[in-house]
């Protein structure tokens, strides 16, 4: 077949009347329709790999025209040393802790690490953009500056996504998830501006602006995209994936310290986060343990200590930095950690019976405790003492003078809440609906689904030919222990 009689099948069909060059011709030849039926190869690999090509070329020439380093750091005004050790340990927490937390599916591993890793380099290019448009308009300048905050604001953004991606994973095409967190990136950003710059609202842990919105777009995009029940015997888990998604959770608990300190304003309000939030964690993890243990009748469910001993992070983030006795982060932390793990239990049947399928129970993990440190937010707000924050109680909420009571503020802390909420669920029904549309490769065949092998290369063949066979493969059993090996 000639490159002039060659039609290509990429998201939409193209067809390319002439080419002379011999490298282009095997590049036709390769994406022929011939070829494709030949080899048996999946349409959405290849359109990943349009859309992909097209991201990056885009992204290259935008970044060529806007971005620029930031030209005003010295050694005086550059706070690298304490910055840098914090942006690491969230971004191991984007990339190792997500990443491993994702490999729970028996079968769809290799998808839930590799389509994390993906996800969260695409929303990292893609928020470096869209931050630094917004910074942009905020100033009025020409083009944006970037700096070591503004990946960290980066890597919080890429948080939002990878928690939707935690409801829909082994439901969606990496085309569609592509589409998703396109989408999910520019909402996420104007969501936490609003609600930052015109609400005044204070969240340093993100917990609303990153955890809930997150939970609730990834809630609405699964309603949207399957609104059915979903039933198939590869969605659960094996002792080996469990073991892997462990590893995941370790390294997310042991992070969380620095994900809900990072941005505070001062190394005083940074010792309060870090306490509060290593104090909540372990609370959250004593409560989960303990409810686990009699939810279940007396043995431990691993989907329950995977997740719920997270819940202490999220819930305390909102108020981190603002809780001025410890205690009050052992409170929070243990009944997030009640919560979330009755969550696990019983809330998330409930969910599944009105077509809210959350593979990996984004709402319970991130959504509730979300919501918790959003309402505890407004409650410190109303009930904090200026004489231990400073200024004056009766007139200012802080000491930029916003001209607002400690209880007028606790209601933008709410407000906040509320906006967040129903930016990320509409957004998320929209994105999803978006998403079903059939220019967008997806899984038809639910036999597909959690299932690594129709989109993945796998050289185990006793995987293979188990194709449909839940039997756990011990073959791969000794990877965790090499993993904290080589970490150690």
């Amino acid at each position: 077949m000639k490159p002039s009689e060659t039609a290509f099948v990429l998201p939409t069909t193209v067809v390319v009347q002439s080419c002379r060059l011999p490298c282009a011709e095997l590049l036709f030849d390769c994406l022929s329709k011939d070829f494709i039926k030949k080899n048996k190869i999946r349409l959405e690999i290849l359109s990943i790999s349009f859309y992909l090509i097209i991201f990056q070329i885009i992204f290259i020439v935008l970044l060529g025209i806007f971005g620029e380093f930031y030209s005003s750091l010295t050694d005086d005004n550059s706070n690298i040393g304490n910055l840098y050790p914090m942006f690491m340990d969230v971004h191991s927490m984007m990339f190792v802790g997500f990443g491993f937390l994702m490999t729970f599916l028996k079968r769809h591993g290799f998808g839930g690490v590799g389509y994390n890793f993906l996800i969260a380099a695409v929303v990292i290019e893609w928020a470096i953009l869209m931050r630094g448009w917004i910074r942009m308009i905020e100033f009025g300048t020409g083009n944006f500056q970037l700096e070591l905050s503004h990946l960290l604001e980066a890597d919080f953004c890429a948080a939002a996504v990878l928690i939707s991606f935690g409801a829909v994973i082994g439901k969606v095409t990496l085309s569609q998830l592509f589409i998703m967190t396109i989408i999910e990136v520019i909402i996420q950003s104007f969501n936490e501006y609003i609600c930052v710059h015109f609400l005044n609202s204070y969240d340093i842990g993100e917990s609303m602006y990153v955890h809930a919105f997150g939970a609730y777009f990834g809630l609405g995009v699964a309603k949207a995209l399957h609104n059915k029940e979903i039933k198939s015997e590869k969605e659960g888990s094996s002792y080996n994936s469990d073991i892997f998604a462990m590893i995941g959770t370790l390294f997310l608990w042991l992070y969380w310290p620095s994900f809900n300190s990072a941005t505070a304003v001062n190394d005083e309000a940074k010792t309060r986060a870090i306490v509060n939030t290593y104090l909540s964690l372990a609370g959250s993890c004593v409560t989960t343990f303990m409810i686990s243990v009699i939810v279940t009748r007396g043995k431990l469910n691993m989907v329950h200590i995977q997740n719920a001993t997270l819940a202490g992070g999220v819930a305390v983030g909102a108020v981190a930095d603002v809780i001025t006795r410890p205690v009050g982060s052992v409170i929070i932390g243990s009944f997030s950690g009640i919560v979330s793990t009755l969550g696990f239990q019983y809330l998330s049947p409930l969910l599944k019976k009105i077509n809210i399928h959350d593979t990996c129970g984004v709402h319970n993990l991130h959504g509730v405790p979300g919501i918790i440190s959003g309402i505890a937010s407004g409650i410190v707000a109303a009930v904090a003492n200026r004489d231990i924050f400073g200024g004056n109680n009766s007139t200012e909420y802080s000491d930029g003078g916003l001209g607002r009571t400690g209880v007028e503020q606790g209601g933008y802390q709410i407000l906040a809440l509320v906006l967040t909420l129903g930016m990320s669920t509409v957004g998320g029904i929209l994105t999803g609906l978006l998403m079903r549309i059939p220019i967008f490769e997806n899984i038809k065949d639910e036999k597909e689904m959690f299932e690594d092998e129709p989109f993945w290369e796998i050289e185990d063949e006793f995987f293979k030919s188990q194709k449909y066979d839940v039997t756990n493969n011990n073959s791969w059993m000794f990877m965790p222990c090499l993993l904290l090996v080589l970490v150690l």
